[in-house]
C-alpha cells in the first residue's frame, strides 16, 4: 500500500520511477524528491469514456498525474481521509471524494441507474452527488475524502445495510444498491424531505459511511 497515514487529514505516498499515481488537483500539500504533477484530462486509465463520464457528472477539474522519485503529502480542505486497499475487486466512489489512487487501478464510470433502476437515478437527484459514480478496479490503494470521519460497515448475504444517501462515501464487493423511501423517521425530527430516502446495499462487501452529511 503506497499510502502512509500521517494523521486523519493527511497521507503520504511513495512515488517510484516507472509507476504513477493520480490525485485530485489541489491535493498536493508538500513533496520531497524529483516529482512531477501533470494535468490528466483523459481520466486516468479509463480513457475517453471515463473522461466523458466525469464531464457529464459535472467534474470539470482534471486529475493530476503524479510521477517521479520521492514522497508526496496529500490532503484537501481539511477533510478526513480514509485509505482503502483493493485486492482485485471494484470500488464505487463519488468522483469528488477521490483524493489520490494508484495508477495501476483501472478507472471507469458507472451510471447509477444501471444498478438501481429509476430509483438509482432518484438517488443522484436527492443526494446532489450526480447520476454517475467512479469505479476503480484492480490491485492497489485509494485515498478518499469524507466529513467527520468514516466507518466501514460490512455487507453480508441476508443482512443489507441502509445508508442515508448523503452519508454514503463508497462501497466495494458484490453489492447491489437501490433507493427506498423512509418517510416519517427523518421528518419527525425536522430533517429535509430529501433525507426521507434510504440507500439499501445488499450482497457481500462493505460500505463506507461518513459521520457528517455535509457535501464536499
Amino acid at each position: 500500500m503506497p499510502f502512509r497515514e500521517i494523521n486523519s487529514k493527511m497521507v503520504e505516498a511513495t512515488v517510484i520511477p516507472g509507476q504513477r499515481m493520480f490525485s485530485q488537483r489541489g491535493a498536493m500539500l508538500a513533496y520531497r524528491g524529483d516529482v512531477t504533477f501533470t494535468p490528466n484530462t483523459a481520466g486516468g486509465q479509463g480513457g475517453l469514456m471515463s473522461m466523458i463520464g466525469r464531464r457529464v457528472a459535472g467534474e470539470a477539474t482534471p486529475l493530476m498525474t503524479v510521477e517521479g522519485n520521492g514522497t508526496v503529502m496529500f490532503g484537501h480542505g481539511g477533510h478526513h481521509i480514509q485509505v482503502i486497499g483493493l485486492t482485485g475487486d471494484t470500488l464505487y466512489v463519488e468522483a469528488d471524494r477521490l483524493l489520490a489512487f494508484d495508477g495501476t487501478l483501472e478507472q471507469g464510470t458507472m451510471f447509477m441507474g444501471s444498478q438501481g433502476g429509476v430509483m438509482g437515478m432518484v438517488r443522484g437527484q436527492v443526494s446532489g452527488q450526480g447520476l454517475f459514480t467512479t469505479t476503480l478496479k484492480g490491485h492497489g490503494a485509494v485515498a478518499v475524502m469524507a466529513h467527520g470521519g468514516v466507518v466501514e460497515l460490512p455487507i453480508t448475504p441476508g443482512r443489507p445495510v441502509h445508508v442515508d444517501p448523503q452519508a454514503y462515501v463508497a462501497h466495494h464487493g458484490d453489492v447491489r444498491n437501490k433507493l427506498s423511501t423512509a418517510l416519517g423517521w427523518r421528518d419527525m425530527v425536522g430533517r429535509g424531505s430529501g433525507e426521507a430516502f434510504q440507500l439499501e446495499l445488499s450482497g457481500s462487501g462493505a460500505v463506507y459511511v461518513q459521520a457528517s452529511e455535509e457535501k464536499l
